[in-house]
């Protein structure tokens, strides 16, 4: 979802502040999920239905969750992946009763009906990263964000997305209130030159991983005249609360924290084969960085990690895969750096202000 009214958008005050970090056991946030996407097998068409072999043969993601992970979906959900040296391959299964949708013009808010959406940040820095959004009837809105909206970036919704193709099938009967559905799926695949910095030869992630998360919303219903809407509170005449099923939990209502989607790893053996992919070191004191940053963002009575004392802030020790990590905040005229060394790699991991991440040799 592109816009909710729990999106965060605090505004951060800086001091000269020093943080110093050691040792405890304990992660803010359970691991995020991975998927192997495996290179296709044969052609494939886009045509909402999977009858391909490599289809056949591709793994199946974890069913969806809420997405705070705390319960499973009221209907199941699944993906699956594929790619070739030109595209990359999605394919949603979703489980409904009724499939109903109203929108059809594209570039319109899309999850004011039931849809599907994915998320996709290439290089991982929680910027510049792109949202697809789609309903039963194959309407899109594709948009291209700058920054998350807590940092108030730039949303631009009114491009397309050049080279993609969409198909939706349903297993029942579109928008007809007197039978039972069994679902819907959508059938997607994206050119890698959309991801590809104008002048510069397409880059094809083989045997690297991309940060990407899958969301679907799911409306309870009115039917007025046989016509679908979404459901509104009898009392207050507010629409109800949409409902948010993900593939790796956000922990909160809020998509549009890159740094807590999942990994997808593009292995070069083919749909069918087996390969393994282990979340990279690195990563797991990148999920600390973004904790002890979104906390220092929170109001003054909402701190969990940060004690201050003057002009210096302090958190308790932290231990990462059994290093001992020190990172520091350090200000200047703009804003802040919030950096380590890895010890895993020696590299030096940075959240600045903005929230972007980012990796450097010393």
């Amino acid at each position: 979802m592109a816009i909710n009214g729990e999106h965060i958008k605090s505004v951060i005050g800086y001091g000269f502040l020093f943080v110093f970090v050691g040792c405890v056991m304990v992660y803010g946030q359970s691991p995020p999920k991975t998927y192997i996407a495996h290179t296709k097998v044969d052609a494939i068409t886009i045509d909402g239905k999977a009858d391909e072999v490599s289809w056949s043969k591709a793994e199946w993601s974890d069913p969806f969750v809420d997405i705070k992970g705390e319960k499973r979906a009221r209907y199941d959900t699944r993906m699956k992946m594929v790619w070739d040296q030109t595209h990359i391959y999605f394919f949603a299964q979703l489980e409904e009763p009724h499939v109903w949708a109203t929108l059809k013009q594209r570039d319109t808010i899309i999850f004011y009906n039931n849809d599907f959406e994915i998320f996709i940040d290439p290089d991982g820095d929680t910027h510049n990263y792109y949202e697809f959004e789609v309903n039963a009837l194959n309407t899109v809105w594709d948009l291209f964000l700058s920054k998350p909206y807590r940092n108030h970036g730039k949303v631009l919704g009114a491009w397309d997305a050049k080279g993609m193709q969409t198909a939706v099938h349903v297993e029942g009967t579109l928008n007809d209130a007197s039978d039972m559905d069994k679902g819907w799926s959508l059938e997607m695949a994206i050119p890698w030159s959309f991801f590809t910095d104008p002048g510069r030869a397409d880059k094809v992630p083989e045997n690297e991983f991309w940060r990407l998360n899958f969301s679907r919303v799911n409306w309870d219903f009115d039917l007025n005249n046989g016509r679908y809407s979404r459901k509104k509170d009898k009392e207050t005449g507010k629409f109800l609360h949409e409902h948010n099923w993900v593939w790796s939990p956000q922990e909160v209502i809020n998509m549009h924290e890159p740094e807590r989607w999942g990994y997808v790893y593009f292995s070069d053996k083919s749909v069918g084969d087996r390969d393994t992919f282990t979340i990279p070191n690195d990563e797991h004191i990148k999920w600390y960085l973004y904790e002890l940053y979104r906390d220092y963002r929170a109001g003054e009575n909402q701190k969990k990690h940060w004690r201050f004392d003057g002009d210096n802030a302090f958190v308790k020790p932290k231990d990462i895969l059994g290093k001992s990590i020190t990172p520091i905040l350090e200000t200047h005229r703009t804003g802040f750096n919030l950096w380590v060394k890895s010890p895993f790699t020696n590299t030096i991991l940075n959240i600045d202000e903005d929230g972007k991440y980012t990796k450097s040799k010393p």
